[in-house]
């Protein structure tokens, strides 16, 4: 992997709308069924919405019915990286980019099988590189 991607609060404020700021640079998160990929059947790469780096790919997502986009699998392991995460009073692993920390989502083992993940990712982390 190469050097790690780091840019000063202002430099991610002005290039990220605000959605996109408050989900990957803050924790946040957008509500369920409202993002623009949470139904979105479209093939192609999924990107981090703030380096571009490759993360997920059309073929590991899947309708897990939570109203985020969900995938089984990224597209390599050391494209993402995990970290505890004990807010809501829960313990998850949250989900990040490998490449720049911003926060996508979470992963959860209740996903399809052989794997049994799911990658529970907010549409605002994300940028689509449509296929085709």
């Amino acid at each position: 992997m190469s050097a790690k991607i780091r840019k000063t609060d202002a430099e991610w404020r002005a290039q990220l709308t605000p959605l996109q700021y408050n989900v990957t640079r803050k924790r946040g998160t957008e509500p369920a069924s409202t993002g623009e990929y949470a139904n979105c059947r479209d093939k192609g790469t999924y990107r981090c919405a703030c380096c571009a780096a490759a993360l997920f790919s059309s073929e590991a997502k899947f309708d897990s019915g939570s109203g985020w986009p969900s995938f089984s699998a990224p597209i390599a392991p050391e494209c993402i990286r995990g970290e505890e995460d004990y807010s809501w009073f829960t313990r998850r692993t949250e989900v990040l980019c490998a490449a720049c920390d911003a926060h996508l989502g979470h992963v959860f083992d209740d996903g399809p099988k052989p794997a049994g993940k799911r990658y529970c990712i907010n549409s605002a982390a994300l940028t689509l590189e449509r296929k085709g």
